[in-house]
């Protein structure tokens, strides 16, 4: 084991795991908030948001708003807002839509568009501590809407159910679609995130929106590994949200998530800190504690980068710990090694040189390799 006075290099509570980003605003935020905590980041914008300025559509509904002024507006999200106005104002209807939205209840989501609301100039009535589109809706029609005129400003896709229940309780609904969630130009690395996904070379997956997620499964149907992926994520692969609306599309295919009491990226991020490390095997070996994660192995908490053909056999053999693994059974768990065993020879040197340690790994002649797990873990992990 290491020296008291020779502690192990300093390394992020991430450092061994790779994380999937599939943000479209805000990734490269997100990517160095957990590449400063020594993760490995995998980029891939599951969507791109294209701006409506120039949408009729938009045009209208504005139009339509400043002539005959709503009883209540619906700000959805601080983007789509602050693109609203800007729009307006592009088209000399600024003024005219900012007066007009003066005299109206005005609720919001969440913080962040209270802030666009306010900037602005206007003042929202009310915001949900859950900034849950759920609990507007509840608090609408505990309220009645019956007769109302209800302006929403759509935030990319249409509101699931949302807009349906106000029309149902007898309101007048103006959409205000300000953009449009649309896959990605480039879905060459939306592609990698989902091999890397069923090959588990990735540990985690952030959502920070639920079109991100629907995208994603999207692709994967596409491309036939749907079923693939959500075996993935329903087991080793992590799924992290930002808040429960992101994870309703994951939930609805039975993936269980984790999501920060505060829906932020901060937050998110701690999460992440807390269940990785929490997920990884630690095991006594030889007299060492191994800890193994995604791409690397930390050892008395020193860290150690492994080639992924190494972390194969390791998890194989971590998968029962102080018995032996054949060479077979070994040759199997490489990718794409073929039937030369003299494959799983070359990946073992090489394992043990990337763990510094090569006692950890025995050698057991004719027959295979095993974990040197300390006798006092032997029965517990040996017993049956």
């Amino acid at each position: 084991m290491y020296d008291e006075q020779e502690q192990p290099p300093e390394h992020g509570p991430l450092a061994g795991f790779t994380v999937g980003v599939t943000a479209a605003r805000r990734a490269d935020e997100l990517g160095a908030l957990l590449e400063r905590r020594g993760a490995a980041v995998l980029h891939a914008p599951a969507l791109r948001i294209v701006p409506l300025a120039d949408d009729s559509e938009l045009l209208a509904a504005t139009k339509d708003i400043i002539g005959q002024a709503p009883d209540i507006a619906v700000a959805t999200t601080a983007i789509g807002f602050r693109g609203w106005v800007e729009a307006a104002d592009g088209w000399g209807l600024g003024e005219d839509l900012l007066a007009r939205l003066r005299g109206v209840r005005i609720l919001a989501r969440g913080p962040k568009v209270k802030g666009a609301i306010r900037a602005a100039g206007l003042t929202e009535e009310w915001s949900p501590a859950s900034e849950s589109m759920a609990e507007v809706l509840d608090r609408l029609l505990e309220e009645g809407v019956d007769g109302l005129r209800i302006a929403v400003q759509l935030h990319g896709e249409p509101l699931p159910g949302f807009v349906e229940s106000l029309r149902a309780g007898g309101a007048e609904v103006v959409g205000v679609p300000v953009y449009r969630w649309l896959p990605p130009e480039d879905l060459g690395p939306v592609d990698r995130l989902i091999d890397a996904s069923i090959t588990r070379t990735l540990d985690a997956v952030t959502f920070t929106s639920a079109p991100a997620a629907v995208s994603l499964l999207s692709r994967a149907e596409e491309r036939g590994l749907l079923d693939d992926l959500l075996a993935a994520l329903g087991h080793d692969v992590l799924s992290a949200c930002v808040g429960p609306v992101t994870a309703l599309p994951l939930q609805a295919r039975g993936i269980d998530t984790v999501q920060p009491e505060r829906f932020r990226l901060g937050p998110l991020v701690q999460l992440l800190c807390r269940e990785l490390p929490a997920r990884a095997r630690a095991l006594p070996v030889a007299g060492h504690r191994v800890e193994i994660r995604g791409h690397a192995v930390l050892v008395d908490g020193a860290l150690r980068p492994v080639p992924p053909a190494g972390m194969s056999l390791l998890r194989a053999l971590s998968r029962r710990p102080g018995w032996v693994v054949s060479r077979a059974e070994l040759l199997r768990a490489l990718p794409g090694a073929g039937r030369d065993e003299h494959a799983v020879e070359t990946a073992m040197a090489r394992l043990r040189s990337a763990l510094g340690t090569p006692k950890l790994i025995q050698t057991v002649v004719k027959r295979g390799y095993r974990l040197a797990l300390d006798p006092v873990a032997e029965s517990k992990y040996g017993e049956g």
